[in-house]
């Protein structure tokens, strides 16, 4: 892209003021879109007001709306539900209580609102934008305004982010809260596992979803569920037949628990609801399983909220205050949205009437509709699930005579094993014999290779670490062996799960081919490491988990800090030389500083950061965290940053040190590593397959493919999952250092900086331009998002 950056220093706020109001039902992360709306409005100079109770308080006014510093969104980030309040309001839905509102708003000057809720405090927000001319006039008419305010304050801004944990909005990937709601389920799944196991038992667990299945489907497929319902894809005519027969077919192999998975919302195909008692029932009276019912309820808005919906919410904020700077009279109110990796705007009212088309199709019983509409996100973990939740009889199953090996390579990465469930079961479904490789290439070489069938990996989704075992050792020095064991398993394909080294070995088999003909099959890689340092792909399977791994523990730190007050802590992350995991924890933390080695830093910046925290001492937040890369800089080490603050930083602050080490690496996967980690596999398994059947040389009954695009990385780029040669890769990769030589979150590096009170500049290039909410193909759902 060579376009001239265009920086947001242009947009000043100065004569601006801005209202922030959560409506609605509450989701965890709205505090942090709450925190960084207050202080990239302050930071261009706007006014920023709380609007308190969601419309109730607009319309109330007095107290309910206050002007707010930096400080006062200090602490919250790390809180769940709203800090500002949320109610639902009666009087809003009224012209008298819009004019109350319109009448407090221009009061205090405010005419720029940043409404984070969902669809239909996004509705009220738009209706209230259309009437406002006529609003004022009327009030001007009453005489409680003169007409010079009438001219002064004629428009209305609004600039919507869809905060909901059903994930029920379209337009958007992912809302505001439903990550979080997602980690409240894993965790009780989990836990309901083990007691399960132990006593043979059937869980039906009913989760939120009223209108949507979001989080009945994607908790299905982070668990492995049995079965699930939702309401947009009622089961078929006797299902309750096919679903017994499908939980005795899985005590008979030996299982010891089935798990239900019910959206509130679930119906059948004539629209009657299908509630968790009635599938209990059924389950006890048809098949006699001791079975219970667990109903999460409100628990999945609670607690804290998980990296993903901080950043999230970070970044959705200060974009909904770019929206507001550089909103015109003419342009529709947006709502600011995730697509694929990008933060995008779409005009608020399309993505309303797509909702609701999603709700009048689903009325309507046209439930295939129903899915398209939801959109590729939706309609891809739908069909994946029914991929991997369902074994068809072995009658049934194509046979293709062709073998397919799976291995891990480099350092254990949560949801690796989800990967490989993933991969093994729909190489099972396309008709391949899939095998197994125990110990990285190292393994390979010494023969350790076995079948992996459906049942071997049962489980397995909810397993943190590699369970086939991971070695860092790269193929080149045992080519030879590793040939001798592709020729005697006669493997045809092989797909590798890990991180850099997995890359570089794809790389070394994809240059031996001249040598090995055993190496010229179709190579699939999967990135997984937590450092997230492979080319090719903006995220790889199990950093996810460990970013939630350092939040989790700099919040700890940072109550301690609190507790003891003028204190400042230096925490060391791992990821080699990449700097993801310090950079994206320092925005999810609210970290004052975090020393990367992409950007190069000297002894000055050091002094300045030391004075930055010197300054924030002498206000009410008297505590610091900074957080360093483990290979940021050779000499600036993690002992002399905290040797260098200690000395500076004497009679202000005293400093503490705490280097986290290998808790990165270990813990159950996230549902988002979960989730990933088993689309890409299952994604990656297609594309083995299809290769398989490109390069099979009939005459001479054996697979051949030589080409740069038979070995292939498979990640996630801006909006897409796309498949890249390795050999392509390799000009995008600095090898000495081990990552790639362009990464895409540097660009949210300045958002740290402004959202914790530093002067920067701030690329705003991708943002600004306002799209239109696109309608899919369903061709476009298997080759697009995640």
């Amino acid at each position: 892209m060579d376009h001239q950056p265009k920086f947001f220093e242009n947009l000043s706020g100065t004569g601006k003021a801005i209202g922030v109001l959560t409506s609605g039902g509450d989701a965890q992360g709205m505090n942090a879109a709450v925190r960084a709306v207050v202080r990239m409005g302050i930071y261009v100079k706007a006014k920023v007001y709380f609007v308190y109770e969601g419309y109730q308080g607009m319309v109330d006014g007095g107290d309910n709306i206050v002007e707010v510093s930096w400080e006062s969104v200090s602490s919250i980030l790390q809180v769940g539900g709203t800090v500002i309040g949320s109610a639902r309001c009666k009087s809003f839905r009224t012209r008298e209580g819009r004019l109350q509102a319109a009448y407090n708003l221009v009061q205090r000057g405010i005419t720029n609102l940043c409404v984070i809720g969902g669809d239909g405090s996004l509705t009220g927000a738009n209706l209230f934008r259309e009437e406002w001319s006529g609003l004022l006039e009327e009030l001007a008419q009453k005489g409680k305004i003169d007409e010079e305010a009438v001219k002064k304050y004629a428009y209305l801004n609004i600039v919507g982010m869809v905060g909901s944990i059903d994930n029920d909005f379209c337009g958007t990937d992912m809302t505001i809260g439903t990550d979080s709601a997602l980690h409240r389920i894993i965790e009780v799944v989990d836990a309901i596992m083990t007691t399960a196991q132990s006593h043979q038992r059937t869980f039906v667990l009913e989760v939120m979803g009223r209108h949507c299945g979001y989080l009945a489907l994607v908790s299905a497929l982070a668990c492995g569920a049995d079965w699930v319902f939702i309401p947009e894809y009622p089961p078929e005519e006797g299902w309750e037949d096919t679903m017994c027969v499908k939980l005795s077919e899985n005590r008979a192999r030996k299982k010891r628990l089935n798990i239900i998975i019910v959206a509130e919302g679930a119906i059948d195909c004539h629209n009657k609801p299908i509630t968790s008692e009635k599938v209990k029932d059924l389950v006890v009276q048809r098949l006699g399983f001791d079975t219970r019912v667990t109903i999460l309820g409100h628990v999945q808005r609670g607690g804290t909220p998980s990296a993903f919906d901080r950043i999230l919410a970070s970044r959705m904020g200060v974009e909904a205050v770019l929206a507001l700077l550089e909103a015109t009279p003419a342009t529709p109110a947006c709502v600011v949205s995730l697509s694929g990796n990008q933060a995008v705007r779409l005009p608020l009212m399309e993505c309303v009437q797509m909702t609701q088309e999603v709700q009048k199709a689903m009325d309507e019983g046209r439930f295939v509709e129903a899915v398209r509409l939801r959109g590729r996100s939706f309609e891809n973990n739908l069909n994946t699930y029914k991929l991997l939740s369902h074994k068809k009889p072995d009658a049934e199953l194509p046979k293709t005579n062709f073998n397919v090996a799976v291995l891990n390579v480099g350092a254990p990465a949560a949801g690796m094993n989800a990967a490989v469930r993933a991969a093994v079961r729909v190489g099972i479904t396309e008709g391949h014999k899939m095998f197994a490789v125990i110990d990285g290439f190292e393994g390979f070489a010494r023969g350790k290779i076995k079948e992996i069938s459906w049942g071997d990996v049962g489980g397995w989704t909810g397993q943190g670490g590699s369970i086939l075992g991971t070695k860092r050792t790269l193929p080149a020095k045992y080519l030879e062996k590793i040939a001798d064991q592709m020729r005697t398993n006669n493997i045809n394909a092989l797909m590798v799960i890990g991180g850099f080294e997995a890359y570089e070995s794809c790389l070394q088999l994809h240059e031996a081919r001249s040598c090995f003909e055993e190496f010229c099959v179709p190579i699939c890689v999967l990135p997984a490491t937590i450092s997230n340092n492979v080319p090719g792909t903006d995220f790889s399977i199990g950093a996810d988990t460990s970013l939630n791994a350092i939040v989790e523990t700099c919040d700890r730190i940072k109550q301690s800090a609190s507790g003891t007050k003028r204190r400042v802590f230096i925490i060391e992350t791992m990821g080699g030389y990449c700097g993801y995991l310090a950079n994206m924890g320092a925005l999810a933390a609210g970290a004052d500083a975090a020393y990367i080695f992409e950007e190069q830093f000297d002894i000055r910046e050091l002094q300045a950061n030391v004075e930055h925290l010197t300054e924030k001492m002498k206000t009410s937040i008297q505590r610091g965290l900074v957080l360093r890369n483990e290979n940021c800089n050779e000499n600036y080490t993690t002992d002399f940053i905290y040797q260098l603050y200690s000395e500076e930083g004497k009679g202000v602050f005293d400093c503490r040190k705490n280097v986290l080490g290998h808790m990165q690496q270990g813990g159950a996967p996230s549902p988002f590593d979960r989730n990933f980690g088993t689309k890409i596999s299952a994604k990656a398994m297609q594309w083995i397959s299809k290769k398989l059947k490109e390069t099979y040389r009939k005459e001479e009954g054996k697979v051949f493919a030589n080409t740069d695009d038979s070995v292939c990385l498979l990640g996630m780029r801006r909006r897409n999952l796309v498949f890249q040669p390795v050999a392509e890769l390799k000009t995008e990769t600095d090898f000495v250092h081990r990552i790639p030589k362009e990464q895409w979150w540097l660009k949210l590096r300045p958002l740290m900086k402004i959202l914790a009170k530093y002067k920067t500049s701030y690329d705003v290039s991708d943002s600004g331009q306002l799209e239109h909410v696109a309608m899919h193909s369903p061709k476009e759902a298997e080759t697009g998002a995640i």
